[in-house]
């Protein structure tokens, strides 16, 4: 009989996060001040908590996971289990074999715990009162408000007013958190009443919303600022799920071939992928890395450059592939895919030729389909986000069909979507009643 649950034991939890850092095949480049103007990197110390900066600029390759922060990892269901889709690949009638990581197992239903938690337990260590972030589909305030719920600290959520509008439920869960939840723009911040002046129906972006966060933590000397994607301690913290994956792939005696997830900032792609991108750095293993995107915001096909993390330029400047920091991009249901720029270490290693990237047409219906077909096949109902991956893998699995190549595919289905239902009502089930 075919495994298609494949476990880890609590104490075989991963104790440190993987640096990629130190092994990548040129120096990262460094973020950097504006020619002119005041230093945004001087303000850093104003805005994030001294430990989160610290592992920002580390060069260690390993750095260890805190006990309290393992303990948290454990209640919030870590090690998490990967599965082989066998019903999925029946149902394709392919020679591939696909597997996928359970991070939709998240009390709050997503993979954003992984670093809300250890970001929230260095704020409370150092002492701060409350965190201030920006969300866009939702899952990543909602994990921060869980973390900040077990260490009883306060929090404010900037929501992009896109998807704030038809996920009344997700706020409703962030609020029973106990978060403050504002839609942005918004008129509690200098920089969302400008906006909200020139267009009261704004429906923002995710970097308006981190203007409006980082301008309300540097307003109060109790609070900081946290960010659920882009950055390295993020990418750092999310390196739990490739280490997983490794030691579940070792039980078994199997290795990916193919290494997909979809990418909006680059959390939980990296997340996935870092682990084993070192082992194609490294040790030459013949792996593809596929991040998915759509065509909305495919920032990892824009230009790689310096360019800004937020709207109103108030973050140093990150080298990036980059659609430009005031570009609109209109609003889809996967809202965590709309960004303009990815994180710097995924775009130093798709500048570098490690990272294929491919694109979803923007009306979504395409992915809503393949999500519908993984419900009904693996019985797990994926975010919007999720389905990008999914729908790469599917179409990897069919090129393996046609090609009689027997791949191992790893996917990670980073969120659930049972607060997603609306958009589903909207690409599937509107869509087949229309039809009949």
């Amino acid at each position: 009989m075919v495994t298609t649950k494949i476990s880890l034991e609590v104490d075989e939890l991963p104790k440190r996060w993987y640096n990629i850092v130190p092994d990548l095949p040129t120096p990262l480049p460094p973020p950097k001040d504006p020619e002119k103007g005041a230093s945004r990197l001087q303000n850093l110390p104003d805005i994030f908590s001294m430990e989160v900066l610290k592992q920002e600029m580390s060069l260690d390759r390993y750095i260890p996971i805190p006990k309290q922060v393992r303990d948290l990892y454990i209640q919030a269901g870590r090690p998490r289990p990967l599965f082989r889709a066998k019903r999925l690949e029946k149902y394709l009638k392919t020679p591939a074999k696909l597997y996928y990581k359970s991070e939709f197992y998240s009390p709050t239903g997503s993979h954003k715990v992984n670093t809300a938690i250890p970001q929230a337990y260095y704020a409370k260590k150092q002492g701060i009162k409350r965190m201030v972030t920006e969300t866009g589909a939702g899952q990543w305030g909602t994990a921060l408000a869980y973390a900040c719920s077990l260490l009883d600290l306060d929090l404010t959520v900037y929501w992009v007013r896109a998807a704030s509008t038809w996920k009344k439920s997700r706020r409703h869960f962030m609020q029973l958190l106990g978060a403050k939840v504002f839609d942005s723009p918004s008129n509690h911040t200098q920089i969302g009443k400008e906006l909200l002046r020139k267009d009261p129906q704004h429906v923002g972006s995710l970097g308006i919303a981190i203007a409006e966060a980082v301008q309300d933590a540097q307003a109060d000397e109790t609070a900081v600022y946290s960010l659920g994607s882009v950055l390295n301690h993020v990418l750092l913290h999310q390196s739990i799920i490739g280490l997983e994956c490794q030691k579940q792939f070792k039980k078994i005696d199997t290795y990916p071939d193919v290494i997909i997830s979809c990418l909006g900032g680059g959390s939980n792609f990296g997340g996935l992928a870092i682990p084993f991108l070192r082992d194609s750095i490294k040790e030459k293993r013949p792996i593809r890395f596929l991040a998915t995107q759509s065509a909305a915001a495919p920032n990892l096909t824009g230009t790689y450059r310096y360019d800004y993390g937020d709207y109103a330029e108030q973050t140093p400047l990150l080298k990036m592939c980059t659609l430009g920091h005031r570009t609109s991009f209109k609003p889809i249901k996967a809202d965590g895919l709309r960004y303009h720029g990815a994180a710097p270490i995924i775009s130093a290693l798709r500048h570098q030729g490690f990272i294929d990237t491919i694109s979803y047409p923007q009306d979504e219906t395409y992915v809503f389909d393949k999500a519908k077909i993984f419900l009904q096949t693996e019985g797990f109902l994926p975010a919007p986000e999720s389905a990008y991956s999914i729908t790469a893998a599917i179409d990897e699995a069919i090129r393996c069909k046609r090609k009689r190549e027997h791949k191992t595919i790893l996917f990670n289905v980073s969120g659930h979507g049972f607060m997603d239902m609306e958009g589903y009502e909207e690409k599937i089930l509107r869509k087949n009643r229309s039809s009949q």
